[in-house]
């Protein structure tokens, strides 16, 4: 795959590109596996904006992807390459021996007409699924799971891998793609390989309607804004903010750590992401 560019005819084609398509071999989806997807425009349960900036947007079908790989031990073969709406890699239809569909995340290299399994005694190889615990040090490996059976949790955009670094007693030791070091348990499924369409993240929208269509509303600076709307607001003429960058509600948006701490899940990561 590879970005494609335009002649800029127009002043909005002219850091307008996208992703070649060659790699998708239909346009719609398996019906059986697709179902409407209700939009939530960043409201919650209560129907509160939660997530400023969203709302509108294409309308899109959900598709169903399995991330727990748990048919096992039965081969399918890949049916189709596909493009889905609700992420940034691939999707790839499989069709089993006794004749189901699911979808999963496409890795990179996966080809229509390849064969792939998931079993706790199946050979690494691209589109496998697996327990880490049973696969060789070194592997690269994407739709990884943190608890068993729960289904796959991480490395599951587009690009993204785990790699598999030690194994020591009942966990395995992977590096993941933030740089963190983190203890999993050898019981955790993931798959082979890494994700594809690794050009997703060297695209240029080119234009606000291509944000728009994403469902991305407009943002307005707070320092823009009358003194009632923001703290940033107001001013003689084009002011600075005059403090450290917060949100509308004054909570610091640069330097101020966000994550919460976890004593249950802490004690597995062994080098932060951060030093």
């Amino acid at each position: 795959m590879a970005v494609k560019k335009y002649k800029p005819v127009t002043p909005s084609r002219r850091f307008y590109s996208v992703i070649s398509s060659n790699d998708i071999t239909v346009k719609e989806p398996h019906k059986p596996l697709a179902q409407g997807k209700k939009r939530i425009s960043g409201r919650n349960n209560y129907g509160r904006m939660t997530i400023r900036r969203r709302g509108g947007g294409a309308k899109k079908l959900y598709r169903k992807i399995d991330f727990k790989r748990d048919k096992r031990d039965i081969e399918a073969r890949v049916e189709t390459i596909e493009y889905d709406p609700n992420r940034s890699a691939r999707i790839a239809l499989l069709t089993y021996m006794d004749g189901e569909k699911r979808y999963i995340l496409a890795p990179d290299g996966l080809k229509v007409g390849d064969r792939v399994v998931a079993g706790d005694k199946v050979k690494a190889m691209l589109g496998n699924a697996m327990p880490i615990g049973n696969m060789p040090l070194g592997t690269v490996i994407h739709n990884l799971e943190l608890y068993p059976g729960r289904g796959a949790q991480m490395a599951r955009s587009a690009g993204t891998f785990v790699q598999l670094v030690g194994k020591e007693g009942k966990h395995c030791i992977v590096r993941l793609p933030s740089g963190e070091m983190r203890r999993i348990n050898i019981q955790c499924y993931a798959t082979v390989g890494q994700v594809g369409n690794q050009d997703h993240f060297n695209i240029s929208l080119g234009k606000a309607g291509r944000s728009r269509y994403l469902g991305r509303r407009p943002k307005v600076r707070g320092v823009a804004m009358n003194p009632v709307d923001h703290p940033h607001g107001g001013g003689e003429g084009k002011s600075s903010g005059g403090r450290h960058p917060v949100t509308p509600w004054g909570v610091p948006t640069k330097g101020y750590k966000t994550r919460q701490k976890n004593k249950h899940s802490d004690k597995y990561i062994l080098n932060r992401r951060k030093k």
